[in-house]
Parts: structure tokens; C-alpha cells; sequence
């Protein structure tokens, strides 16, 4: 019995033991759940189709339509210079004049020479027809009627060269004035006032024309038949930017292609008409020149933040199956605005990842977030 008691109360301490050993482990409740990672939340934008136009971008110059010194065909001193240098100015502007006194009494001598010459005109053109009447009676012998009338015609032609007279007159009393040929901004002054001009195409100035203006660039000969199909089809559209803008601020149109490829380069010399309404553009200077060739139709667009790049290539992260970033090699096309098109990789109704691209990887798990979604959280 006594040894039935000792058994017993040996199974009790080893129990007792067991259960403090048990409660003193360290893993102890080791085998309860363990909390799972929650899902990263990421920006997503929707693979858009669209069509988006296509160009040929070109290094380019401005030229002037047109660019004309301003002379003077008379002689005389400069008396006044209406507009300042550099002004814009309007067709037929004066823009300078010559001291007319000279002209104006030229002018003056050769109406009063026409008048006098007029006067004898008509006492000859009274004798003519007079003698006439007379020879009808023999009064005056044909002699004298023939010499009547030819001094009629001698004072017509006399007349009428002080015509010309009076009109080569009031042509150099115009010349004083020197007005701009066409809507344009003159530069530099070339003869202050008081300057005596010597009349033999003296320079006072230049005027250039700047609406509408011209670009010029050069395609290839491969270039050269996309942009002849596009010209067969129509009007072929040309957007122009200036050095430090992000985007096109001129447009206009293709109006030449020359007719001769250059050998040494491949390249021909096209030219572009472009509206210049703010005269933003002056001749000389180097702008891009983008040509409208065709529409693209049913292109994929994504955003151009969503694309990233390795050895590999350009990928974009997808937003795959379980809400699991999937890595997709693309190849890439055009940029139209903030897009890019995506020739292969991806397809429409597709969610592109556009931020956190530094902290996800493939088979993460993401929760996706519109655009839409983000601007009502942040309201």
C-alpha cells in the first residue's frame, strides 16, 4: 500500500513538472496564426485605345517670305523718319521722306509748261479747222491749210509729252515718300535724318515680312515617300516649337518639296508656310518641326510615369490575377501629351501601375487605386 502512495505521488510531480516546463517555454503559443501582410496600395490607370496622330520630327530654320531693303530713287536729304527701328508696321506706312521742295517746283514748272502748250494747241487746232472752211472758197491756197495742220499735230504731240512731263514730275515728288511694301517690322536705320542720299538705290533700312512665316528642314529619301502619301491624301499639317517650350505654340501646313534629292546627304529641302500671329518667330532661328503624316487608329496609351526601364528593356507592372503585380516587357510607340502608346506587351482593359514602382516587384500583392478613387480620398 505504501508503495502504491510513493507511485503515485511521483506521477503527480512529474505532471507538475511537466506543466511548468511547458508554460515556461519560450515558443510557448508559437502555434497560433500569425497576422498576414497587408496588400501595398499602388495608383493604377486603365491601357486606354485611342487614335493619336503620327509625325516625323525635324531640326529646323525660319526664313522670311519676303525681305526688302528699303532705297531711294531720288536724291536729296532725309527729313523725316516716322516709325523707330524694330517697329511693326502696316502695308503703305511711311516710313520715310525725302525733302520734296525740289520735286514739288518740278512738278509745279511742268503743269505750268503743259498749260501753255494747251493754249497753243487750241489757237492751232481754231487755224486748222479755220483753214479748212477758207480753202473751201480758195480764199487760202492748200499750201497754207496743209501747214495749219501740221502745226495742229506738232502742238498735240508737244501736249502730250508735257504730259509725260507733268507725270515723270509727280512720280519724283512721290519717291519723297517712302512707305513700307507689305505689312512687316523694319530694322536697323541706315541714314538718319539729314543724310543726303545720292538717288542710286541708296539702303535706308530692310523690312521683313512675319506672319505668315516660312520653316524649312530636310527629310530623308525614306522619310520622303511617307510624306508624299500623306500629301496625295490632303492637306499635310506642320506644328512648330520653339527652343525652351514643352509643346507646339505655331501651326500650318507643308506648301513645298523641291524638286532634287541632295547625293551628299539623302536629304531634300521641304518647306513649311506657318502662321506667326505674335511674331514669336523671326527669321534665322532654329525651332522643331513636327509633320502630321497619319492617324493611327485603336493605339494603346498608358501613362509615361507608369514605364520603367532595366538591361532588359522598357516593362510596365499589370496589376494581374489575385491583385498581383505581373511585370510585362513592352515595346513602345509615339508619345501624344503625358501618353506613350505600348506596341506589344499589354492589352486593352489592362491596370498599368503608374506609382510605387520602387517598392513592389513581381508576385506582390498590391490594392489598386484609380485616380478617381484617390481624388474622392482626398476630398
Amino acid at each position: 500500500m505504501k508503495t502504491w502512495k510513493l507511485a503515485l505521488s511521483g506521477v503527480a510531480a512529474v505532471a507538475v513538472v511537466g506543466v511548468v516546463y511547458m508554460l515556461m517555454r519560450p515558443d510557448h503559443g508559437s502555434k497560433a496564426a500569425a497576422p498576414q501582410m497587408q496588400a501595398m496600395p499602388v495608383p493604377v490607370a486603365d491601357v486606354e485605345k485611342k487614335t493619336i496622330p503620327i509625325y516625323l520630327d525635324y531640326s529646323a530654320r525660319t526664313e522670311s517670305i519676303r525681305n526688302v531693303a528699303l532705297q531711294a530713287k531720288i536724291a536729296g536729304y532725309v527729313q523725316e523718319q516716322p516709325v523707330a527701328d524694330g517697329a511693326d508696321v502696316q502695308r503703305d506706312a511711311l516710313l520715310y521722306r525725302i525733302d520734296p521742295r525740289d520735286y514739288q517746283a518740278a512738278l509745279d514748272q511742268a503743269k505750268a509748261q503743259l498749260q501753255r502748250d494747251i493754249a497753243a494747241l487750241e489757237y492751232a487746232t481754231v487755224l486748222a479747222q479755220r483753214g479748212v472752211e477758207l480753202s473751201k472758197t480758195g480764199a487760202i491756197p492748200k499750201d497754207t491749210v496743209d501747214q495749219r495742220n501740221s502745226a495742229m499735230k506738232q502742238n498735240e504731240a508737244t501736249v502730250a509729252a508735257d504730259k509725260a512731263a507733268v507725270q515723270q514730275a509727280e512720280n519724283n515728288l512721290a519717291y519723297t515718300e517712302i512707305r513700307a511694301p507689305f505689312a512687316g517690322r523694319v530694322g536697323r536705320n541706315k541714314a538718319p535724318v539729314g543724310t543726303l542720299i545720292n538717288g542710286a538705290g541708296t539702303p535706308l533700312n530692310t523690312i521683313v515680312q512675319l506672319d505668315p512665316i516660312y520653316v524649312t528642314f530636310n527629310p530623308s529619301e525614306t522619310e520622303l515617300a511617307q510624306i508624299q502619301k500623306a500629301r496625295n491624301g490632303g492637306r499635310v499639317g506642320v506644328e512648330i516649337t520653339l527652343p525652351g517650350e514643352s509643346q507646339a505654340g505655331h501651326s500650318g501646313e507643308l506648301t513645298f518639296i523641291d524638286n532634287t534629292v541632295d547625293p551628299s546627304t539623302g536629304t531634300i529641302t521641304a518647306r513649311a508656310t506657318i502662321q506667326n500671329k505674335d511674331f514669336s518667330m523671326l527669321p534665322g532661328q532654329y525651332v522643331r518641326a513636327r509633320v502630321l503624316i497619319r492617324e493611327q487608329p485603336d493605339t494603346l496609351m498608358v501613362p509615361q510615369v507608369a514605364v520603367g526601364s532595366s538591361q532588359l528593356g522598357k516593362y510596365l507592372y499589370v496589376v494581374g490575377a489575385g491583385s498581383k503585380v505581373e511585370m510585362r516587357p513592352v515595346k513602345l510607340g509615339p508619345v501624344d501629351g503625358e501618353k506613350i502608346a505600348v506596341l506589344t506587351g499589354i492589352q486593352a482593359g489592362d491596370k498599368v501601375i503608374t506609382g510605387n514602382l520602387q517598392k513592389i516587384g513581381p508576385g506582390l500583392q498590391v490594392a489598386p487605386q484609380t485616380q478617381q478613387r484617390e481624388a474622392n480620398a482626398g476630398n
